[in-house]
């Protein structure tokens, strides 16, 4: 009897092996950042600058690399100050609103951040946000020139309309008592009409409250932690709240009850912006280092480290509202009166602080930048010098 020869055995596999990972060139990363970067030693030499920064400053690389920036830009530039900080400090720095004015780079508004090489502790890497001074303007300062236009409006609409709306009121309850049931239907309609007007002006006469505002420290999160509850029992049952908030954060120096409202009002807005089903908002907190705004027309910046962002999954605001989106009686809701938005802008101007937003489809953040209260000078009022 033959037996079959054994089949050959199938050797072992081997183990798959990794390939070796290439590391990316630095210069081509740097060079793919949409925004400009430079980075300078102690003498404010410039030894580096990525394709954004050639195309900045309208001049190569090769032409800038071993000049001093002060050749570059105006003496009094602020990021002299903050490259000279943050190499005596070995920190990062950021700061907003900084105007670069020469004549290779026009008229441009930017913000700032500005750190040291890790490892090599006397270059300072200098990071430009360009942004227009028109956008900018807009975005921080106008929103508070829409919410005073609604002070001196509603100071007028409270002694020109609600007088005489007293007087019309009063005419038609005199002419209801002897009217017939098909006239009363018409008197009844002229008081309600009446009412409904007077409660429109009552909201507005907030906005020409002059009374100095009473402020001190307030526990952020705890304004936020209670808005959520209210927010939760009442309009916003359906949505799914998410907190991020940073638990390291200071007290915020301004008013409880006001910065409940506005935050009550971003909520409320973002709940209406959120889809019936799968609507999530997003609380989050968090503190930016050495963030200071420079305010146009002043000399003085304001420091408004701590940022409070309220983010909705909605469809989006629509592109011709952004601009206008503070201004008295803009909204997209039916019986919306387009006040909301344009109180928040108040209350954040009083605090002396900004107020901006992002917006794309399934995600729009608004952006609240307040002040801290252990920074706060009593001889200064934060909102003082603006516009």
């Amino acid at each position: 009897m033959v037996r079959p020869a054994p089949s050959p055995r199938r050797p072992a596999a081997q183990p798959r092996q990794r390939r070796a990972a290439v590391a990316p060139d630095a210069t081509a990363i740097l060079n793919a950042l949409p925004e400009p970067v430079i980075a300078t030693d102690r003498d404010a030499v410039i030894r580096y600058v990525n394709q954004q920064a050639e195309a900045f400053f309208d001049s190569s690389a090769a032409h800038l690399t071993g000049v001093s920036l002060h050749d570059v830009l105006p003496p009094d530039c602020p990021l002299f100050a903050l490259i000279e900080q943050v190499l005596n400090e070995q920190n990062s720095v950021a700061q907003d609103g900084i105007l670069i004015d020469t004549p290779r780079t026009s008229r441009q508004l930017v913000s700032a951040q500005v750190t040291t090489l890790g490892y090599q502790g006397d270059l300072a890497v200098i990071l430009l946000h360009q942004r227009s001074i028109t956008q900018k303007i807009d975005n921080q300062l106008t929103h508070r020139h829409a919410a005073r236009s609604v002070t001196a409006m509603a100071a007028m609409l409270a002694h020109e309309v609600k007088n005489p709306l007293s007087g019309i009121r009063g005419a038609a309850q005199l002419l209801e008592d002897g009217a017939s049931e098909s006239d009363r239907v018409l008197t009844r309609l002229i008081c309600d009409e009446a009412d409904r007007i007077v409660a429109l002006v009552n909201r507005m006469e907030v906005f020409s409250d002059k009374r100095p505002l009473e402020r001190g420290p307030v526990n952020i999160h705890a304004v936020l932690e209670h808005v959520r509850k209210l927010a939760q029992s009442g309009f916003a049952r359906h949505i799914r709240f998410v907190e991020r908030y940073d638990p390291s954060l200071p007290e915020v120096y301004g008013n409880r009850d006001q910065l409940i409202q506005a935050f009550l009002n971003l909520i409320k807005n973002a709940a209406e912006a959120a889809p019936e089903t799968g609507g999530e908002i997003v609380m989050a907190t968090a503190y930016q280092h050495g963030a200071r705004l420079a305010l146009p027309g002043s000399d003085r910046r304001v420091h408004l480290p701590l940022v409070v962002s309220i983010q909705d999954n909605g469809s989006g605001i629509p592109e011709d509202l952004r601009p206008h989106l503070f201004d008295p009686f803009v909204t997209t809701k039916i019986n919306g009166t387009g006040l909301g938005l344009a109180l928040v802008a108040k209350i954040v101007g009083d605090h002396g602080g900004v107020i901006d937003f992002d917006s794309l489809p399934r995600r729009t953040v608004f952006k609240v930048s307040l002040p801290m209260h252990a920074d706060f000078d009593s001889t200064v009022d934060p909102s003082r010098d603006l516009p």
